[in-house]
């Protein structure tokens, strides 16, 4: 197992994802300064894991050795690292700014250039396993960027990490996040449909699924999701909203790189029938919701 130093740490962005990815990293004994656009949600982290609060991302950054962002989008990952206040007017020489926001590929490789021209490091480190894995600390991390930064960031982010992985040159990290959404877009609409299939059928759900599950149509999707679709749940989890973001970062990539996405393209549409249904904040899962509308 490679030493973990103790290491002074920036954390930028306390949603959903990062408020428990800041806690292990705490909980780890780095030394951790947040800050929150609602400073109130940083001051309820602080409250609970101590350490300090900042009153922007310039402030936290200051004399910290690693940087850590986990926004919404790339419009506001430029306000947090390139904006006025950003971290990027704050970080010194040999730091490493790591990104997890789910982001462009653009972006990636903008902050990447900006940090070359500071001597400071950066990576592109989108993350996989949605809340519950950045809460029990076993996200699976995917990383672009120098493999100098790289070795210097693995032990930190190993903390919330159940795999990481690093692909390449900046942007790396958000391609191969873009194919784990092409992925996941599939699979749930497979799920879906095979779930009205069989409930059409009179099979009994649970049934099926219990054997289903151990052979080759077996996913993380069909073990985790199938009992709740069949329950017709969906007011949890990643929401279609967040999934539709990410698509059309996917559908953005793949116009420019000449890719042919017809399945992606189409549910991304059935994602919209859902967001119509006033579906934005249910699970990803509840593309079953499309086919049986008046359940």
């Amino acid at each position: 197992m490679k030493e973990v130093v103790m290491a002074k740490v920036a954390f930028i962005g306390l949603g959903t994802m990062g408020y428990p990815m800041a806690g292990h990293l705490a909980k780890a004994g780095h030394e951790v300064c947040v800050y929150n656009r609602t400073q109130a949600k940083a001051e309820k982290w602080v409250a609970q894991f101590g350490h300090r609060l900042a009153s922007t991302p310039e402030e936290a950054a200051r004399d910290a050795e690693f940087v850590m962002t986990c926004v919404g989008n790339d419009e506001d990952l430029y306000q947090v690292t390139l904006g006025e206040t950003g971290v990027l007017k704050g970080m010194a020489p040999n730091a490493i700014l790591i990104d997890h926001t789910t982001a462009s590929a653009e972006i990636a490789r903008q902050l990447d250039s900006a940090c070359r021209e500071q001597r400071c490091g950066f990576l592109d480190a989108p993350v996989s396993g949605g809340q519950a894995g950045a809460e029990n600390g076993v996200l699976g991390i995917m990383v672009g960027g120098a493999s100098e930064s790289f070795a210097r960031a693995e032990p930190v982010i190993a903390v919330y990490a159940k795999a990481i992985k690093h692909l390449g040159e900046a942007g790396s990290g958000q391609l191969t996040k873009m194919v784990n959404q092409i992925c996941i877009a599939g699979l749930l609409q497979g799920l879906a449909e095979a779930t009205h299939f069989l409930k059409q059928s009179g099979l009994d759900g649970e049934s099926v699924f219990d054997v289903i599950q151990h052979g080759a149509a077996g996913s993380w999707q069909m073990a985790n999701r199938h009992q709740t679709m069949l329950n017709d749940q969906f007011d949890f989890g990643f929401a279609v909203d967040w999934m539709r973001k990410d698509l059309s970062l996917v559908l953005d990539e793949a116009r420019r790189n000449g890719a042919r996405l017809p399945v992606t393209a189409l549910v991304d549409q059935f994602y919209a029938d859902v967001q119509q249904m006033g579906g934005g904040r249910w699970d990803t899962s509840s593309l079953l919701k499309r086919l049986e509308p008046g359940k």
